[in-house]
């Protein structure tokens, strides 16, 4: 029970470190004058700590030759490996919103979005888990996000363009749920965190390059300079940190637990930031406090659906 109690507050702390991660690369983007090139660098980082790690230690090593097999045999499909393009959308979103909404609006949008399509890739089966049942506490978790965001928006006193960003961060949540599942596969096959880890970075930082270089050719060059404090580089090592803490951790507590242990996390650790080390965009007012504590309401009313019986009206065994 204490090594159960200790990984949910594990959990719960990566959660909070990804709320970080959303503040650190959300100044950057600022700093830079464009999200997108502060996600290529946040990805960039991560990647270049995963390059040194991968062929440093034992199990990247059988990771990668067993990655290189699955591909060869149809084990792992090529498409199972592009989670990471998912990734590079919400590093990117975090750069390009967090500094107009607040670290508290966007993790709500995120929550929202990913509780939502959570549904749909649990019934489709796409993660190892295979299928998972609709059930109304589910849906009634899912609806209840996007109360939560609406809420959370609501008395901000955001332009309409502003407001408009929301869409942003919501669509990044519908795209973890899927990264998620497929970075799944790939851990499962190759029997090797890091390597899915470092497969999500190569991905995600190739999408983002090219983007970058589409953005660079259209629009020039970003308007701001690379700034000179070292934490505004920290935003990849700590997604990499994050999912290193969640494969440990599941282990010992299952996936549902572990999502809402890191959810929960994420959700304190937004309003925390916004209320103790705000900023111009974050003034977090008892609207967003709220959406924020309906948020956890919601995913954790979507974490008993697995107690109820599927929509369907068959019994489960």
């Amino acid at each position: 029970m204490g090594r159960r109690a200790g990984a949910v507050v594990l959990a719960a702390v990566a959660g909070m470190a990804v709320a970080v991660q959303s503040r650190i690369n959300g100044e950057l983007g600022v700093r830079l004058g464009d999200g997108l090139a502060a996600a290529v660098i946040s990805f960039g980082v991560g990647l270049l700590l995963l390059v040194v790690l991968l062929p440093a230690t034992r199990a990247g090593r059988r990771g990668l030759s067993a990655l290189r097999a699955a591909l060869g045999t149809g084990a792992l499909r090529p498409w199972q490996c592009l989670g990471g393009a998912c990734g590079a959308l919400l590093v990117f979103t975090q750069g390009a919103t967090v500094g107009t909404l607040g670290v508290a609006v966007f993790t709500v949008a995120v929550v929202a979005g990913q509780s939502g399509s959570s549904l749909a890739v649990d019934r489709a089966g796409i993660g190892p888990g295979g299928r998972q049942p609709l059930t109304g506490a589910r849906l009634t978790g899912a609806a209840l996000t996007v109360v939560a965001v609406l809420l959370a928006v609501g008395g901000r006193g955001l332009e309409p363009a502003s407001l408009a960003l929301t869409v942003l961060p919501l669509i990044a949540g519908v795209a973890v749920a899927w990264q998620q599942a497929v970075n799944g596969w790939v851990r499962v096959v190759t029997r090797s965190t890091l390597t899915a880890t470092g497969v999500n970075f190569a991905v995600g930082t190739s999408v983002l390059l090219v983007a970058f270089a589409v953005s660079v050719a259209v629009r020039g060059a970003p308007s701001g300079g690379l700034p000179t404090e070292p934490w505004l580089y920290l935003g990849g090592p700590v997604g990499v940190l994050f999912i290193a803490v969640a494969a440990t951790v599941v282990r010992l507590v299952g996936v549902l637990v572990l999502g809402l242990a890191t959810i929960a996390g994420q959700v304190i650790g937004a309003v925390l930031l916004d209320v103790l080390l705000p900023t111009a965009a974050s003034h977090p007012g008892p609207r967003t406090v709220l959406g924020a504590l309906l948020t956890l309401v919601a995913v954790g009313v979507a974490t008993l659906g697995g107690r109820f019986r599927p929509l369907s009206g068959r019994r489960r065994p």
